[in-house]
C-alpha cells in the first residue's frame, strides 16, 4: 500500500544518525497532484472511523467565525473516530475531525492544531501564523485536517473527568488522526503526501511542539506559535496572578469578590508601557515604538525606578507601591511561599498595554484557567471545590500546585506528562530526518511566557552542540500579545518560510512582518497612530535582534538582524 510505503520511508529517515556537526538529509520538494474523486472517498475505510459527510465544495468563502475565508475548490470530509461512552462520567466521546482536500493539490499535508481547550472542529483552512493572516494553507494547496481533540466544547473543561479524554486532548488525538489523514490523502490523490506539516498557535503551538517530540517520524515541518508547551504550569501561574491582583483591587464584584479589572486601569498599564519604551526603545538604534532587544531591556528597565510611584491617586500618572509589588511578582513568575519557581518569568514589554493582555490577566483566571486546572490538570480532579474566582483565589501554591505533576488511580499520567512534549529540548529524531521547526512567540504574550520559550531554545541549543539553528529557529515578535494584537507588526507568513527551509534548504534569516493599521483586511486597532499603517519589520531568529541601519524607518529593509 502507498500509505505504508510512505510511513516506511519516514521510519527509514528517522533511523538516520546525523549527530551534531554531521550533515542532515535534505528533503525533496513536494510535487503537485490532482484530486481523483471526492465522492469515492465515502468508501474509504479506517479502523474505528466513521465518515459522516463527503461533499464537493466549489471555490468560494468558507465561514470561519464571523468571517468568510476564501478557499479553492475542494473535497470536504467530516467524521469521527474512537467513539465511546465513558465508564467514568457516562458521557459520549469521539475524536471529531474534518479534512479539506483541494482539487489542485500541492502534494503536502497540513495538520491544523487548534487552540484553547479544543472541543470544536474549526474549519480546516490551515493558519499560517500571525494576526489577520493574508493566506491559508488550503489556499496554498495543502490538504488540511482539523480536530476537536476528542471532546465536545459544550462540556467545557469537565471532559477532564474522563482519563482518556485527557490523553486525547494532550497528545493522542494527533497521534490517532495523523495516519488516518494520510490514508485519506492516499485514497484521494492516488499517492501519499510528499511532505507533512503541523502548525498552530497557543494550545495549537503546544500540539505542534508535542508532535515534534512524539511524532517526529511523521512530520517534516513543525510550526509552533506562542506555544503553551508547559500549559498546566502556565494555568497555575494565571491563578497566582489573580491572587496578586486581588490584593490591589479597588472594587468588588456583585458577589463580593475582588474585581480583578480594578487592580490596574488601562491608563496605568499604558504608563508602564511608556516606561518600558523610555528605557528600551532606542536599544535597537531607533526610537520607533518597538523594543526589539527584549533581553537587553530586561536588564535595563526597573519597575520601581522607571514608573512613578504615588499613593492614593489613580489617574494613570503613577502606580501605588502595592500595584508595583503585584506586577513585580507576576512578571518574576509564579512561586511557592518558599520561593520555588512554578513557571517562568515574563519580559516587560510595551504589549502590556494591549487589550488582549488585560483580558488574559484579569478575566481569564476565573474562567478558562480555574476550570482547566480543576478538571483537566489537577490529579485527581478538584471537582468538589467552588469554581470561578473563588477557586483561583483559594488555590494553594504549596499544597495544590503539585497536583499538576501527580498521577493517581485511573489517572495514570500527570497533566505535565500528557500535555508537555517529552524531552522537548532533545529533538534528535527530528534533526536526523532533515525535518525543520519554526517557533514564534509574542514578547507581550500575557499567558504563555516568551521567556519560557527562549529558555527552551537555549537548552535545545546546548543539547545539540551549542547550535540548533540548522533545524530549529525561534522568532520573537516584539510587542505582540497572545498570537496576535498589541502594538506590533503581527502579520506574517511563517508557513512559507518553513516550506522553503524543509524542501529547498533555505534557512530563514528573517521573516518580514507587517502592521495591520487602517486599510488592512483585518485591522489591529492597537497599531499606534504615529506608525505607518503598513509598517514592516524583520522578525529575527533568536538571539539576533532587528537593528536599524538607516533609511526609511517604516520599512523592513532599513533593518538588519544582528
Amino acid at each position: 500500500m502507498r500509505r505504508l510505503g510512505s510511513l516506511g520511508l519516514a521510519a527509514a529517515l528517522a533511523a538516520c544518525t546525523a549527530g551534531p556537526g554531521e550533515p542532515m538529509p535534505q528533503l525533496s520538494a513536494a510535487q503537485p497532484g490532482a484530486l481523483k474523486s471526492c465522492t469515492e472517498l465515502a468508501k474509504a475505510a479506517w479502523p474505528a472511523t466513521v465518515l459522516t459527510r463527503v461533499l464537493e465544495v466549489a471555490a468560494g468563502p468558507v465561514p470561519v467565525g464571523n468571517a468568510g475565508i476564501p478557499a479553492p475548490a475542494h473535497c470536504l470530509v467530516q467524521g469521527h473516530m474512537n467513539e465511546r461512552v465513558s465508564t467514568v462520567d457516562g458521557q459520549r466521546y469521539a475524536i471529531g475531525f474534518e479534512m479539506r482536500l483541494p482539487k489542485a493539490w500541492n502534494g503536502r499535508f497540513f495538520y491544523q492544531a487548534n487552540g484553547g481547550l479544543d472541543g470544536v472542529v474549526v474549519p480546516a483552512v490551515g493558519g499560517i501564523g500571525g494576526g489577520g493572516p493574508a493566506g491559508t494553507a488550503l489556499q496554498m494547496g495543502f490538504a488540511v485536517i482539523s480536530s476537536d481533540a476528542g471532546h465536545a466544547g459544550s462540556m467545557g473543561p469537565r471532559f477532564g473527568i474522563d482519563p482518556q479524554a485527557r490523553l486525547d486532548y494532550g497528545y493522542n488525538a494527533v497521534a490517532q488522526l495523523t495516519p488516518m489523514a494520510r490514508h485519506l490523502i492516499t485514497q484521494a490523490y492516488g499517492r501519499g503526501a510528499d511532505r507533512s506539516y503541523i502548525g498552530g498557535c497557543s494550545n495549537g503551538g503546544r500540539h505542534a511542539m508535542v508532535a515534534a517530540a512524539r511524532s517526529a517520524a511523521q512530520y517534516d515541518g513543525i510550526l509552533a506559535g506562542d506555544p503553551g508547551f508547559q500549559l498546566p504550569k502556565a494555568a497555575v501561574a494565571q491563578l497566582y496572578g489573580a491572587q496578586q491582583y486581588a490584593q490591589v483591587a479597588s472594587a468588588a464584584t456583585p458577589a463580593g469578590q475582588p474585581d480583578l479589572q480594578s487592580a490596574f486601569t488601562p491608563a496605568e498599564l499604558q504608563l508602564v508601557a511608556r516606561g518600558v519604551l523610555a528605557r528600551c526603545d532606542s536599544l535597537d538604534g531607533l526610537a520607533d515604538g518597538i523594543v526589539s532587544d527584549v533581553k537587553a531591556c530586561q536588564a535595563r528597565f526597573r519597575l520601581d525606578a522607571d514608573v512613578p510611584t504615588c499613593g492614593a491617586a489613580r489617574d494613570g500618572s503613577c502606580l501605588a507601591p502595592g500595584q508595583k509589588t503585584a506586577l513585580a511578582h507576576v512578571f518574576a513568575g509564579a512561586r511557592t511561599r518558599s520561593g520555588r519557581a512554578i513557571y517562568n518569568s515574563f519580559p516587560f514589554d510595551p504589549g502590556i498595554s494591549g487589550a488582549n493582555w488585560r483580558e488574559w490577566k484579569f478575566a481569564s483566571p476565573a474562567t478558562r484557567d480555574a476550570g482547566a486546572v480543576a478538571f483537566i490538570f489537577a490529579t485527581p480532579p478538584m471537582a468538589e471545590r467552588p469554581g470561578g474566582l473563588p477557586f483561583a483565589l483559594g488555590f494553594d501554591m504549596d499544597r495544590d500546585a503539585p497536583l499538576i505533576e501527580a498521577s493517581s488511580g485511573i489517572y495514570r499520567e500527570s497533566a505535565m506528562a500528557f500535555m508537555a512534549p517529552p524531552d522537548a529540548t532533545k529533538l534528535d529524531t527530528l534533526r536526523a530526518r532533515g525535518a525543520k521547526m519554526i517557533v514564534y512567540h509574542g514578547t507581550g504574550d500575557p499567558v504563555f511566557s516568551s521567556d519560557d520559550t527562549a529558555a527552551w531554545y537555549e537548552q535545545l541549543q546546548a543539547n545539540h552542540g551549542g547550535d540548533a539553528s540548522s533545524f530549529a529557529r525561534y522568532f520573537p515578535v516584539p510587542g505582540m500579545n497572545h498570537c496576535a494584537g498589541g502594538p506590533a507588526t503581527d502579520q506574517f507568513d511563517m508557513l512559507s518560510a518553513l516550506v522553503d527551509w524543509v524542501e529547498q534548504g533555505r534557512a530563514p534569516q528573517a521573516v518580514t512582518a507587517g502592521a495591520r493599521g487602517p486599510g488592512a483586511a483585518v485591522v489591529n486597532t492597537e497599531v499606534p497612530v504615529e506608525w505607518s499603517p503598513r509598517r514592516t519589520r524583520p522578525l529575527c531568529p533568536y538571539p539576533r535582534v532587528a537593528v536599524y541601519t538607516g533609511g526609511d524607518p517604516e520599512i523592513a529593509s532599513s533593518f538588519a538582524c544582528r
